[in-house]
């Protein structure tokens, strides 16, 4: 197991995200569900926590209850090695309820924020030439989500 992952505080459906953040990713797997017993906290046999790998990442997550909700402070980057992957992603992590955001960010129907990024997005924003890395800063700022050919035309001016 790594040492640092993502712990996500659901209300109730920590099972189901599970199982829908595994339908998303191909390189993905359930993995353990630890369910309430007599001490609680929540009914007996209802899911406390479980466990998951998404593309080699372990994650955790537990039905903590509604006191606490995700916000933009912290959201997951998905590196994008294609057009077809981000419009892939893109398609299933708004389904069912998710938002599109601005700059390449969508919130899923859980209100957990991603960051859906192309590769070439960073190279071109950090681009050594400043006239390159401005252009694809200004085309991207334009952008809900990131359109890679837009972005190459914006570079070339």
């Amino acid at each position: 197991m790594q040492k640092i992952h993502p712990f996500l505080w659901f209300d109730t459906q920590a099972e189901e995200a599970m199982h829908f953040y595994c339908s998303v990713f191909k390189n993905s797997k359930p993995g353990k569900v630890v369910r309430n017993g007599d001490a609680g906290p929540g009914p007996k046999g209802s899911v406390l926590v479980c466990s998951f790998e998404l593309e080699g990442e372990q994650f955790t997550a537990l039905n903590g209850g509604p006191q606490f909700k995700f916000n933009n402070a912290i959201s997951l980057v998905v590196d994008c090695k294609s057009q077809e992957e981000v419009d892939t992603l893109w398609e299933k992590l708004t389904a069912g309820g998710g938002e599109p955001g601005d700059c390449g960010w969508l919130k899923d129907k859980y209100g957990l924020s991603w960051q859906i990024t192309p590769t070439v997005l960073m190279e071109l924003i950090s681009d050594p030439d400043p006239v390159t890395a401005k252009r694809a800063m200004e085309a991207m700022m334009k952008m809900t989500k990131i359109d890679i050919a837009k972005l190459q035309q914006a570079v070339k001016g």
